[in-house]
């Protein structure tokens, strides 16, 4: 039932948000430049890697040395505008399609992140990874490593199609308000490195 809910809502959102999509690749054109779409390997159920795609939000500046500018420089008022309000996951509709997400679950991390997990972490990829989550609804990027992980688990051993309706519509209440956008002092993310301590995350 939760993978043929999540496409059915897939098809019709991207079907009904086509001239939008169209429009918005454009504006991220003119503004951000080429190529529109950001592509980056991610890991997804049972931790098999999927290409998961997202509309660009920074520009390619680089140094003197050919060397990509911190985040923070490259990271317009456009590309902010773009994931305070989400739009910028749009794009992940066609990897719930395709099955390599669902609409909720865990948000899907790097893969040189999988290492770093404990035990318990690593059960985020029990199930596939969301558009949003259970983390992004009570917290989103404002909240620690430690209790991101731990929502995730609570996600895995508690998932329903209820839920998951509790989660979308939350979602929706969460990106009008812009809760929770960035970690603070964080103009991205700041990187997961493992259990010594605590980290926070910008999705």
């Amino acid at each position: 039932m939760k993978r043929l809910f999540d496409c059915l809502i897939a098809f019709l959102l991207l079907t009904i948000l086509a001239l939008p999509l169209v429009i918005l690749m454009f504006m991220i054109r003119v503004k951000l430049g080429a190529p529109v779409l950001f592509k980056q390997t991610r890991p997804g159920l049972k931790s098999q890697s999927f290409e998961m795609i997202k509309f660009r939000t920074m520009t390619n500046e680089r140094d003197l040395h050919g060397l990509l500018l911190p985040d923070a420089n490259r990271l317009t008022p456009f590309g902010r505008f773009l994931r305070s309000t989400s739009l910028d996951e749009l794009p992940e509709l066609w990897n719930v399609l395709k099955g390599d997400m669902s609409l909720v679950g865990p948000r899907p991390l790097l893969m040189a992140y999988l290492p770093l997990y404990s035990p318990n972490q690593a059960r985020r990829h029990e199930v596939r990874p969301g558009v949003t989550g259970w983390a992004q609804v009570n917290g989103r990027n404002a909240i620690s490593w430690d209790d991101k992980f731990m929502l995730d688990e609570w996600y895995v051993d508690n998932y329903s199609f209820w839920l998951d309706l509790k989660i979308l519509f939350l979602t929706v209440h969460k990106v009008l308000g812009r809760d929770g956008v960035s970690a603070q002092g964080e103009a991205t993310m700041s990187p997961f490195t493992g259990n010594h301590h605590s980290q926070k995350e910008l999705l």
